[in-house]
């Protein structure tokens, strides 16, 4: 399968995973109505957002500009394998 290229079907994918991020975050607040959920979801999503902000972005710029990688999937695979003599 080829990179998403087209403008519209990106902008419409990020929709998709922020209308996910929603949906959970109200079912959970749903399931469990008090402000201790409420943080606990800021934090996750404040969290995850870091955390992929360091995959794609600090390990490529600071810490090893010659590492490349599409995804968590590949950039394991690519850690791997400079492990292997």
């Amino acid at each position: 399968m080829g990179d998403l290229t087209s403008t519209r079907l990106i902008v419409l994918k990020g929709l998709l995973f922020l209308l996910i991020a929603l949906l959970c975050a109200a079912l959970l607040l749903q399931q469990s109505p008090d402000l201790r959920t409420l943080a606990l979801v800021a934090l996750l999503a404040w969290a995850a957002a870091r955390f992929y902000y360091f995959l794609f972005y600090v390990l490529e710029k600071y810490v090893d500009p010659e590492l490349r990688y599409a995804g968590v999937i590949a950039l394991v695979q690519a850690l791997l394998r400079r492990r292997r003599p």
